[in-house]
């Protein structure tokens, strides 16, 4: 949680990032791209504590059919929320801009998937799972694809009554890495020394694999890295595709961050550990970021250029025309981490207030924040 605001920081802030892609290899520096790559560790994270968060919340005494329900309920909440508060969060406007299907949108149709296949026993959806995270990429791009091919498996835009729909995040192979992570949910119940082997041996051998067919070149992604560029040859290997997430991106992020997960089984975190507030109100966080993102730029605009009204026009990071904003407007990498950081700071005393409600309080509509 604490990494993802980073890159939104960029959106918001960064004067590159009004004009070029970070992972544009003609154009980016070292310290541009990692600001970007880094931040790709958060959506497969967030994908797979979900599925486990749904295994967890199955075996404390609830039914599949129980789970199913939940799960549909509050993915088709978190779809909401994308078509609602997000989009205000993001352009201060329900109407400005295009509607953007992005995080929340994936995860909520995942959930729903997995209130559908937790019916299936675990081997075989554990199987199946990583068939489809394994094999999705056989299936390339399709020249003039329709609305349902991009919300499987093709980003782009299309038209509903004249409002341009960008699909971001298909849902393949997504929902396979959620239903994955809700099969690991049995690692996790195991005493901690077999939980930890296991978890080492396999994001040591998803680590591996990632750097064997990465080399390859052959499959795993659908943009082959390159050392022809002069100085960028490490960078070409770690530009894999998000959009969707080919076999090697789920790979080189998903192994570093359950190798990490073994090591932070060792440790015993304070109730008040960043780690631990932000990880036990993610969605509120996640929301009131934007917020508080979108609102810090303003006064800065202000003091900048003495107007702000620019602002409340889709940046072009969201799809919005460049020539609406100042031709120099934004700020350098070192003031975009700065101001990263005073938002995790501001966040921190309201996201530990939510927390002590949540543990304190068992409201049903709690569980939906």
């Amino acid at each position: 949680m604490i990494i993802m605001a980073i890159d939104h920081t960029r959106d918001f802030f960064s004067v590159s990032a009004m004009r070029f892609s970070p992972e544009d290899l003609t154009r980016t520096t070292a310290s541009l791209f990692f600001t970007r790559w880094i931040t790709h560790f958060c959506a497969p994270v967030f994908m797979f504590t979900a599925g486990v968060a749904a295994f967890f919340w199955w075996r404390r005494g609830r039914t599949v059919h129980e789970l199913s329900v939940f799960l549909w309920k509050r993915g088709l909440w978190l779809v909401v929320l994308e078509l609602t508060a997000l989009r205000f969060a993001e352009f201060f406007s329900m109407t400005r801009g295009m509607v953007i299907l992005s995080v929340l949108w994936a995860l909520g149709w995942s959930m729903i998937a997995l209130g559908f296949l937790v019916r299936i026993p675990l081997r075989l959806l554990s199987v199946l799972s990583v068939a489809v995270i394994a094999l999705h990429n056989l299936t390339g791009p399709v020249p003039s694809a329709g609305p349902l091919r991009m919300i499987a498996h093709q980003p782009g835009v299309f038209m509903i009554a004249g409002v341009p729909i960008l699909v971001a995040y298909p849902l393949i192979p997504w929902f396979a890495v959620m239903s994955a992570a809700f099969c690991f949910g049995q690692i996790m119940t195991l005493d901690a020394p077999q939980r930890r082997l296991w978890m080492i041996r396999i994001a040591l051998a998803m680590t591996l694999a990632f750097l064997v067919i990465r080399s390859i070149n052959i499959y795993g992604d659908p943009v082959r890295w390159s050392s022809q560029a002069p100085g960028m040859t490490l960078l070409s290997f770690l530009r894999c595709t998000k959009y969707p997430p080919s076999l090697d991106f789920l790979l080189m992020t998903l192994g570093p961050a359950t190798l990490l997960l073994a090591w932070f089984d060792r440790i015993v975190f304070s109730a008040v550990n960043p780690l631990i507030v932000f990880g036990r109100v993610p969605l509120f966080y996640f929301l009131v970021h934007f917020f508080v993102i979108h609102l810090l730029a303003i006064p800065l605009a202000l003091v900048r250029y003495g107007h702000a009204a620019f602002l409340l026009n889709p940046l072009p990071t969201l799809g919005g025309s460049v020539a609406l904003y100042p031709p120099d407007y934004g700020y350098s990498l070192g003031v975009v981490y700065a101001i990263w950081m005073g938002v995790v700071l501001t966040l921190y005393p309201l996201c530990l207030w939510f927390a002590r409600v949540k543990e304190r309080r068992r409201d049903w509509w709690l569980s939906y924040l």
